[in-house]
C-alpha cells in the first residue's frame, strides 16, 4: 500500500517517518562532534558541509513530507481521548521542532549572503541574510531547538514502545508495516 488509510500508514509516510528520523539522529550526532573540531583537523571544513547539505536535504523532504500528509487520510489514533490528544500535539510539536531546526541552521549558514551548496548538485540561495546577529542568534536557535527535538523525539519513541508492548496497540506496527494500510474486508452478511 504506497497510500495511507484509516487504518494505516503506507509506503511513502512510512518511508519519510524513518528517513527523517534517521538522518536527524545523524545530523544531531554529525553536528555535536564537528563542534569539538580544530582548525586544523582535516573534518573542520568535510563535516559542516556535509551537515549543510544533507540539512537542505532534509528541509526539502520535510516539504515534500508535509505536503504528503495533507493530501493523505490520517490513520485514526488508538488509545483515550488524553491520549490522542497528547499524540497530535507532540506531533505538531515534532514538525514545528523539526523546521525550526533546519530553518535556523539555513539562517547561519546563509548568513554571510553565499548559497549553500548542496553536494555540488544545486545550491540553496541566501534568500534571507544580513540580519543583525543573524548567524549567532540562528546559532541559539539552532542549538536549543536541536536539543528540544532530541527530547521530544525521544518521547516520541517511548511513547510508541509504551503503546506497544503495555498497551498492545497497533501504533508501532502501523509504523513498519504498510500491509495495516489495507482496508479492512467488511462482514460478509450470513444468509
Amino acid at each position: 500500500m504506497w497510500r495511507n488509510t484509516r487504518s494505516g500508514w503506507g509506503v511513502i509516510s512510512i518511508a519519510f517517518h524513518w528517513l527523517s528520523a534517521l538522518t536527524i539522529i545523524g545530523l544531531f550526532a554529525l553536528g555535536w562532534w564537528m563542534t569539538g573540531l580544530g582548525y586544523y583537523d582535516p573534518w573542520y571544513n568535510q563535516a559542516p558541509w556535509i551537515h549543510r547539505s544533507v540539512g537542505v536535504l532534509l528541509l526539502l523532504a520535510t516539504f515534500g513530507r508535509l505536503a504528503w500528509r495533507f493530501m493523505q487520510p490520517t490513520p485514526a489514533a488508538e488509545g483515550g481521548r488524553f491520549e490522542r490528544l497528547a499524540a497530535h500535539l507532540g506531533h505538531i510539536a515534532l514538525y514545528v521542532l523539526m523546521l525550526t531546526v533546519l530553518f535556523s541552521g539555513y539562517l547561519i549558514s546563509t548568513a554571510n549572503g553565499r548559497s549553500i551548496s548542496v553536494f555540488g548538485w544545486f545550491d540553496a540561495p541566501a534568500i534571507l541574510h544580513g540580519l543583525p546577529n543573524q548567524a549567532s542568534v540562528a546559532g541559539d536557535i539552532h542549538w536549543y531547538s536541536a536539543w528540544a527535538l532530541m527530547v521530544l523525539a525521544g518521547g516520541h519513541a517511548l511513547a510508541a514502545l509504551v503503546h506497544h508492548w503495555r498497551w498492545r496497540h497497533d501504533t508501532l506496527r502501523r509504523m513498519v508495516n504498510p500491509r495495516h494500510a489495507q482496508p479492512k474486508p467488511h462482514a460478509q452478511p450470513k444468509i
